[in-house]
Formats: C-alpha cells, sequence, structure tokens
C-alpha cells in the first residue's frame, strides 16, 4: 500500500507537471479562445501560474490540502526571490511552478502513507475547491487589479 501510494503521487506530480506546461501555452495556441482562458495561462501574472497547477491537480486528485499547499507556495516562492534578486528570469518561475507542485504531491503522499485517506469533512473540501475554481473562472474575465494578477511583461491584468 505505502509503496502505491507513492508512485499514484509520483504519476501525479508526473501529470500536473506535463499539463500545467501544455496550459501554459494553450490559450495562444488557441488564438485566444475564450473556451479555453478559464483553465490555461492567459498571460505572465503570478495569478495565472497559480491556475496551471489548480487544475491538473484538481483533475487529478481533488485533495484540499495539497491543491492549497502548491498554490500558497506560488506566490510565496515568486515574490520572496523577487524581492531579494529583483525581476526573476522565465526558468526560475517555471521552477518555482514544478518545486510548488513537488512539494504538494511529496506532502499528499506522506500525509497518505501516515494515515489512511479520511476526509472528515468530504463536502466542506469540495465546496471550497469549488470556490477556488469559480475563482479562476471568475477572475479570468473580470481581472482584479492587485499586483497578483499583473503580467510583468505587458503590465495589464487579465486577458
Amino acid at each position: 500500500m505505502k509503496r502505491s501510494v507513492g508512485l499514484w503521487e509520483l504519476f501525479g506530480f508526473a501529470l500536473t507537471s506535463l499539463l500545467g506546461t501544455l496550459l501554459h501555452f494553450l490559450f495562444d495556441l488557441t488564438g485566444g479562445s475564450i473556451f479555453v482562458a478559464p483553465f490555461s495561462g492567459v498571460n505572465e501574472s503570478t495569478w495565472e501560474h497559480m491556475k496551471l497547477l489548480f487544475w491538473p491537480m484538481d483533475f487529478w486528485c481533488i485533495k484540499l490540502r495539497g491543491i492549497l499547499i502548491g498554490l500558497g507556495l506560488i506566490p510565496v516562492f515568486f515574490y520572496t526571490y523577487n524581492g531579494v534578486i529583483g525581476k526573476s528570469p522565465d526558468w526560475i518561475n517555471i521552477t518555482i511552478f514544478f518545486i510548488s507542485a513537488a512539494i504538494s504531491y511529496l506532502y499528499e503522499a506522506r500525509a497518505l502513507k501516515s494515515s489512511p485517506a479520511r476526509c472528515m469533512a468530504k463536502r466542506l473540501a469540495i465546496f471550497f475547491i469549488c470556490i477556488i475554481a469559480l475563482a479562476f473562472v471568475l477572475f479570468t474575465f473580470f481581472t482584479p487589479t492587485l499586483a497578483i494578477f499583473k503580467d510583468p511583461l505587458t503590465e495589464k491584468y487579465g486577458i
């Protein structure tokens, strides 16, 4: 059982990495389709990079704790790095995505190995995941003018 949990989480990490990378380019590859916009990166903002982690993780495992860890780590790493060094090159942003996903899946693997998967409040967890999904969809089209939504390349918000 413990070995299969590790393999399951490793496969989830690989799938999240692959799909997240694909989602990064999907909006541009589809010519800016509004149908893929809620699920793909529409610009280079921190928020859009969080979206790239959320959808594959949600598709793969629907584990609120792991998703929240990954979503929290992306802005923490990004703003910490930029605060210390200044502007980050693209390869650092890509690395932040992969490290955040890896930590999320490592956390979930450890949690599942230490105790059986039991969710005491399944409906509440699903509710919060739905709220996060709704936020990603809504903020794609109605983007707040906050720093996390600002594209550092174009200085614009949203699409």
